[in-house]
């Protein structure tokens, strides 16, 4: 990553801009959570104990392998005061604000311009799965925060805050090490830096899978073509992935042959992160989530549809 061009500083947005943006995102996502506020899905529970556990409530046998080990959101869900269901709906209210605030920022910062900047932010909120979704127990939202903060740190040409955000997105949820080695793969940081940030990443999963919450059973997903014939007569799971895709994953990929170089190597971490879900599909059931968490990278694409990219000040 070179740091001399223009490109290189993080887009700001100063005083009054700044505030009406972050407020703009923040009252209308309350608005879409609110009456889901707090709710619960299949996954739900499983990190409605895990936080229990960590006040001090529920012993670890009964805990369930793997969703503990996504351990960051709801250790924060444990440390807030009140009750878990308000701590989880409230901190997935702010990562899903963040997380738009940030996706307008990146596309600003691909010189795309303010309005499709708001535009793509609007996309985010505005969306099936983040209405349906974000107002639950569950750590989605906070691995897309974190997504959207490593691609807004990838297009500043950022690699340390990139390698950051890698980090925290693992701490979310352990697939995000791919960030990491896509990060060092694609020579976006320099080898050592890329090294330390994986061993951290790694250091933490041994970690929580060891020391801070040991003693599971172990978990495997097998695929099988069962599993897939099942979910391909899930309906519900299907008209939920349906939904995610209908909007976004279209205009991203028209926008694909726009992209400015500085999101164009991005093509190949969606190919990566891809991967995951499609295996999951093979061993559990999935839903529209799985598309959700592609979007940090998904709407930068999109609003490069029909926008040809602007050309760097002098």
């Amino acid at each position: 990553m070179q740091n001399s061009s223009p490109r290189s500083h993080l887009p700001r947005l100063q005083g009054l801009p700044l505030l009406a943006l972050i407020g703009g995102f923040a009252a209308l996502a309350l608005a879409l959570m609110w009456w889901r506020w707090g709710g619960t899905v299949e996954d739900s529970l499983a990190y409605y104990d895990t936080a229990r556990y960590l006040r001090g409530d529920i012993p670890v046998g009964e805990l369930r392998a793997p969703f503990p080990y996504r351990l960051l959101v709801p250790a924060l869900a444990a440390l807030a005061p009140g009750e878990l269901h308000n701590s989880f709906a409230t901190l997935n209210w702010l990562f899903i604000t963040a997380a738009a605030v940030m996706t307008a920022l990146t596309v600003q910062r691909l010189q795309l311009g303010r309005q499709r900047a708001i535009v793509g932010g609007l996309l985010l909120i505005v969306s099936v799965p983040t209405i349906w979704y974000a107002p639950y127990l569950l750590v989605d939202p906070g691995a897309i925060c974190a997504r959207a903060a490593f691609v807004l740190a990838v297009v500043s040409g950022q690699p340390w805050l990139a390698a950051g955000a890698g980090i925290l997105a693992t701490a979310v949820r352990e697939e995000n090490i791919v960030l990491l080695f896509w990060l060092l793969a694609a020579r976006q940081i320099s080898l050592g830096a890329g090294l330390l940030a994986l061993a951290t990443a790694g250091g933490w999963l041994l970690a929580v899978r060891w020391w801070l919450i040991p003693g599971l059973p172990s978990y495997v997903w097998t695929p099988s073509v069962q599993t897939l014939l099942n979910a391909l007569l899930d309906v519900r799971s299907l008209a939920s992935i349906a939904a995610a895709i209908s909007v976004v994953l279209p205009l991203a990929l028209l926008g694909m042959r726009q992209a400015p170089p500085a999101l164009r190597p991005l093509k190949s971490l969606l190919l990566l992160l891809a991967l995951p879900p499609l295996y999951a599909a093979l061993s559990v059931r999935v839903d529209g989530r799985a598309v959700w968490s592609l979007y940090p990278l998904l709407i930068p694409f999109a609003m490069c549809w029909r926008q040809a990219p602007a050309s760097p000040p002098a």
